[in-house]
């Protein structure tokens, strides 16, 4: 498992909200970088999160966080856990009083939810592999106009589908 941040969330050339998530120890321009399909509301949520914006009123993943802080649980990490036929899978590990307790999560929820609850994430290496994209296609780099212009080249043809494991 590598521990990731979200750097950003995108729009594909389709108009298909694409969540970004980076290695923490990976240097600008380095490394792999993980596109995760959301919609839109999962997207707009994580939006809010990193910005730090209160929604004008609570969103799904802000009950959710709620609701795991009422019962006295934690959310104490997310993993991206595998890729089946371009569909990522995640799940949701909560330390409650009964016990640690995983649960299967869509990626774009338990992303939503790691943000606001300021959770560790994390992706399995084999996701990583299999979906990965060279980060200087999305990071900026010494010239960045030349690597957003890579990075659009790259939304313009790459499909959902292509990354089915």
């Amino acid at each position: 498992m590598v521990e990731v941040r979200v750097l950003g969330v995108a729009l594909d050339v389709e108009g298909q909200h694409v969540i970004l998530l980076k290695s923490l120890s990976d240097a600008p321009g380095v490394g792999q970088v993980l596109p995760i399909w959301v919609g839109e509301q999962e997207a707009t949520s994580t939006l809010f999160a990193l910005g730090g914006d209160p929604p004008p009123r609570p969103l799904t993943h802000d009950l959710m966080k709620t609701l795991v802080d009422s019962v006295g649980a934690r959310v104490e990490r997310v993993e991206v856990t595998r890729i089946d036929e371009g569909t990522f899978y995640s799940e949701i590990t909560l330390a409650t009083a009964a016990g640690r307790l995983v649960l299967d999560a869509r990626p774009s929820d338990s992303v939503a939810l790691a943000v606001r609850t300021q959770t560790p994430l994390f992706v399995a290496d084999a996701v990583l592999e299999a979906a990965g994209i060279p980060a200087a296609m999305v990071e900026t780099v010494a010239d960045e106009d030349e690597a957003l212009d890579e990075f659009k080249r790259f939304l313009d043809d790459v499909d959902p589908e292509d990354f089915q494991g």
